[in-house]
């Protein structure tokens, strides 16, 4: 990560993010986290790869993985310091936290709780101080360890500053959380992503093939069956906090005519 890919909705929000950059520790991927001062961690918690995991063509010899691009900036907060803000030691039910997933994690037993900005986020459009692609997709030749293709995976149109869907259909990366999986017939199925969409993509060549809105998000691994002789894909629509997508309960299912 370097301040040139610092980002934002106006040139005011890309020098914030200059600025905290230039403050901030920063030496690569290994980067240890620091208390004196903020610490990038890069890529951050999220992934990469997350807890959706990959997919595997194993008669084309491909192996699909959608992944994270963000970085996350980190204070550790000393003991006393944590105490004093209120953070209360976690136990069966979380503390109290900030407003965020792991803004103010108390992480009881440490001598530190942590305050992390996932994502890196600006503090009043919310928009990410890493300029985009924030998630994408990819394929990579089992064989050779060569990327076949790879493209950013999610669309805009349920993100923009200050929490304001923009609806813009452009496929700018979003981050995902969420596996894929693969048919026979060469189609990739994946939700994961922030905008909503169920899509099917490709294998050959990244291309997005078919969509549809999903009722909540859509942070689930489809699956794909078949029933007397007509072949279903299925994946759970329940939402998800940390990727602040509708929440909802909908087991939605397809299928062609």
């Amino acid at each position: 990560m370097t301040e040139a890919m610092m980002w934002g909705m106006s040139p005011i929000d890309q020098m914030i993010c200059r600025i905290e950059f230039r403050k901030a520790s920063y030496s690569g991927i290994f980067t240890p986290p620091t208390s004196d001062r903020y610490s990038i961690e890069y890529p951050g918690y999220n992934g990469g790869s997350d807890w959706g995991g990959i997919a595997m063509d194993a008669k084309r010899g491909v192996l699909i993985a959608n992944y994270n691009d963000m970085p996350n900036y980190n204070r550790l907060v000393p003991r006393a310091e944590a105490g004093k803000l209120g953070w209360t030691k976690c136990d069966q039910t979380r503390g109290k936290i900030g407003a965020v997933e792991g803004a103010g994690d108390p992480q009881a037993g440490a001598p530190y709780a942590i305050n992390v900005n996932a994502g890196w986020r600006l503090p009043l459009t919310g928009l990410l101080c890493k300029q985009p692609p924030y998630g994408g997709i990819r394929a990579i030749d089992l064989k050779t360890g060569k990327t076949l293709w790879d493209r950013p995976l999610g669309q805009a149109r349920t993100n923009g500053p200050f929490s304001i869907p923009s609806m813009l259909p452009v496929d700018i990366g979003t981050p995902n959380n969420g596996g894929s999986i693969v048919t026979a017939g060469g189609l990739i199925f994946v939700a994961a992503a922030t905008d909503n969409l169920i899509r099917a993509i490709d294998i050959k060549n990244g291309r997005t093939v078919w969509s549809a809105v999903l009722p909540a998000g859509g942070q689930a691994t489809p699956m794909t069956y078949e029933a007397n002789g007509k072949q279903y894909l299925v994946i759970m629509a329940g939402g998800h906090h940390f990727m602040e997508t509708p929440i909802g309960d909908s087991l939605i299912a397809y299928a062609l005519p």
